[in-house]
């Protein structure tokens, strides 16, 4: 037998949430999934000849590659940032095909085999993966929870000090996935003097930013970005499966900003990395600009939808045994569930006894005694309404 590596445990088994799912899918049963993530499949209009018209530009028939990106690939994301109110100079970014390569891509540039990641719990269930892949222990540290969830910075200090000198870097996300919680002036104030004095790079994923769920009120201290903080290395990334809704075109990228000495070493080190691969296609890239002037279209349905669900989610438990857990930004909504069971134990009731699909809040890691279905504002309204009345019906009886 040929040996692999021990990075992943290939012979997982699956779940038994997996294989419940798996049986009904077998079956024939009907099941009303709320746990949808891909844009494309979820109902929303896309100007697809416009796409297409993008796509067919004929100066994509020529290779002429840059490590960092095509030059008119990266000023036309500088101008998507100026747009914000943000800015960027297109050289300190880097393309990528997708947001994921961009971690493994930062692994590599800050990590040896065996340092250590600091990560947030709850959060992506991706990110043990893509540090397993290079070698690199990831170190969970606890979002803070009164209520709703924000970045605890001391909490963060005392993993950090329990890591040793091991640890290369600290992720966030923002807003983070599924708990929607953005950072505020003051937690990035407190995480940039944290990373500067331990002199460690800060990773933060931004993909969701451009999804809030509320408007920003007049005493709002949300943190668009962390693309002009010059306090600490700040490694930003973001890309155009979820701020464009296009997963299927594979385009991220990585802003550097901090100290300019450090910036341009990281910089120059990054772009050795990206050279070695030459992942992004060509195409995309001279489609970028056209692109991206389709993302009021696009990304203001996505954000419409998402608006909306989380509106009809508030009005539905109100009153009831379950609450939705305060969100700011993203995709995601957490309902809290009563704890007189698991919450993998609810999932599978839901699953089994009213053919709804949600995820168990174990998938991201939620603290116990929290029990929590994360559902996905992605789905359809009549889908949404019937699946969580269903839920209900349920958590009553």
């Amino acid at each position: 037998m040929i040996r692999t590596s021990r990075r992943l445990p290939w012979e997982s088994p699956h779940n038994a949430l997996a294989r419940l799912q798996a049986d009904l899918r077998a079956r024939g049963a009907p099941v009303l999934d709320l746990t949808g993530s891909n844009p494309t499949r979820a109902g929303l209009p896309y100007p697809e000849a416009a796409i297409a018209a993008a796509l067919g530009d004929p100066r994509a028939a020529r290779y002429d590659p840059s490590p960092r990106g095509l030059p008119s690939a990266r000023q036309a994301i500088a101008a998507r940032y100026a747009e914000r109110g943000l800015s960027v100079d297109p050289e300190h970014l880097v393309l990528t095909a997708s947001t994921s390569e961009a971690y493994a891509l930062l692994f590599k540039l800050l990590c040896d085999p065996g340092d250590v990641v600091l990560a947030p719990r709850p959060s992506y269930p991706l990110f043990d993966h893509l540090a397993a892949l290079e070698g690199v222990t990831l170190q969970p540290y606890p979002l803070g929870f009164d209520g709703g969830f924000f970045l605890d910075v001391a909490a963060l200090q005392q993993e950090l000090d329990g890591a040793g000198g091991r640890a290369r870097a600290v992720l966030v996300v923002a807003p983070n996935n599924p708990t929607g919680n953005y950072l505020d002036r003051g937690e990035v104030d407190a995480l940039v003097a944290l990373a500067a004095a331990r002199e460690l790079p800060v990773v933060c994923d931004e993909v969701f930013a451009d999804y809030p769920l509320a408007a920003r009120g007049p005493g709002a201290r949300r943190v668009p970005s962390l693309v002009e903080e010059r306090g600490a290395v700040c490694l930003t990334l973001d890309g155009l499966s979820k701020s464009l809704g296009l997963p299927q075109l594979k385009l991220g990228w990585i802003h550097v900003a901090g100290p300019p000495a450090e910036r341009d070493r990281l910089l120059g080190r990054l772009e050795l990395l990206a050279d070695t691969y030459l992942s992004v296609g060509t195409p995309v890239q001279v489609a970028l600009p056209a692109l991206l002037a389709l993302r009021p279209a696009i990304a203001g349905a996505i954000g419409d939808r998402c608006r909306a669900s989380y509106a009809a989610l508030q009005q539905m438990v109100a009153g009831t045994a379950c609450s939705l857990l305060p969100a700011a930004g993203g995709w995601s909504a957490c309902l809290r569930l009563p704890a007189t069971r698991g919450d993998d134990e609810w999932a599978l009731a839901l699953l089994a006894e009213a053919g709804v699909l949600v995820q168990p809040g174990y998938f991201y890691d939620f603290p116990a005694p929290l029990c929590v279905a994360v559902v996905s504002l992605l789905t359809d309204e009549v889908t949404l309404r019937e699946g969580v009345a269903r839920l209900l019906r349920l958590v009553a009886r």
